[in-house]
């Protein structure tokens, strides 16, 4: 089969024949892939990012936002049949230990983590678990959903989590309109009644955003900051959701959460510098973001299947996985890019 292979830190994947998967394990399951998301943690891997956390073996295949129809189950699996069409879970998890079982099974001690520490989805066929996959209607397409394997519940497990502080009344902002922000604001829009503020550098993006829902939007032309206090008021905002958290924006993030307000990172790569003063002072609490859980995911996929949340894609083929990456990189993409085998 194909699939997209990084061979080292700091050069381009490339796509390249290996052999197909096989379920051999009694939990097995071999996903024909339909749709892979292109995401920014994909540039963070190939910047070596992610090699002390995850240490994958080099090469291996990248692809961590899979969608797609069973191709093979193995013995114990009784929750699928070949020909199910299903989206999956980031990270396939064991069911047994603490966190799986107090329901924060993205936290499972013995998860592996597809297109981070071993193979993923960048390819005709991914090896997985029954534990992962979670069944769609048969109408639905893999590529129209892909990206809601990672982009999309990670930003609705952030905007879940602080639903019982977004009353009516309240402001949430919400930093980057991009692959994962146009689904957070979705998601906003879809379960609370907050006022939602869209920051972004991107006219374009801001226009996107307004039309999935966004109060206002604010143009990131240096003067962000104070334009999200004068429309709080003065105060700032109840929430911060920041799907950037790098270049600067996760101290901008911050400085526009009110005292006693709540600032939520998503995204990554920059530092928060933060006095301890203006932590107690104001009470503001930083609280950190990572993929939700399966029943989040099969949540998010209700939503999905009634059209509340949809992707904003744009579709290539696996063999120009090398380009969709560049166009990523330069900020060509609004919304997802997709690979479609």
């Amino acid at each position: 089969m194909r699939a997209v292979r990084l061979h080292g830190y700091h050069q381009q994947p490339v796509v390249e024949e290996v052999p197909d998967p096989v379920a051999k394990n009694p939990l097995d399951v071999v996903v024909r892939i339909g749709g892979a998301g292109v995401c920014r943690t994909d540039l963070h891997i190939i910047e070596g990012q992610w090699d002390a956390a995850m240490s994958p073996t080099l090469p291996y295949t990248i692809g961590h936002e899979n969608a797609g129809w069973v191709e093979q189950i193995g013995s114990g699996v009784t929750n699928l049949e070949v020909g199910d069409t299903v989206i999956l879970h980031p990270t396939p998890t064991c069911g047994l230990c603490r966190a799986c079982r107090a329901g924060q099974d993205m936290h499972c001690s013995n998860s592996s983590f597809p297109g981070l520490d071993s193979d993923g989805g960048m390819a005709d066929y991914l090896l997985t678990s029954a534990r992962a996959c979670v069944r769609l209607d048969p109408a639905t397409r893999p590529q129209d959903v892909a990206a809601l394997a990672d982009a999309g519940i990670t930003a609705y497990h952030a905007v879940r989590k602080a639903l019982p502080l977004l009353y009516p009344g309240t402001t949430a902002v919400v930093i980057g309109a991009g692959g994962l922000g146009h689904i957070g604001i979705q998601c906003l829009a879809a379960l609370s009644a907050t006022r939602v503020i869209v920051v972004d550098r991107n006219g374009d993006a801001l226009a996107l955003a307004k039309r999935l829902g966004a109060t206002e939007t604010v143009l990131a032309d240096g003067s962000q900051v104070e334009a999200v206090t004068d429309l709080t008021g003065g105060e700032g905002a109840d929430v911060v959701f920041d799907f950037v958290a790098e270049e600067g924006a996760e101290n901008e993030g911050f400085a526009m959460t009110r005292p006693g307000g709540s600032y939520y990172v998503i995204g990554y790569g920059g530092t928060l510098t933060v006095p301890t003063l203006d932590i107690i002072s104001t009470e503001r609490n930083i609280v950190g973001n990572i993929v939700g859980t399966f029943n989040e995911l099969a949540e998010l996929m209700v939503l999905a299947e009634a059209g509340k949340v949809t992707l904003h894609t744009k579709a290539y083929s696996l063999d120009d996985a090398p380009q969709a990456l560049a166009d990523l990189a330069a900020g060509q993409v609004r919304g997802r890019a997709i690979l479609v085998p």
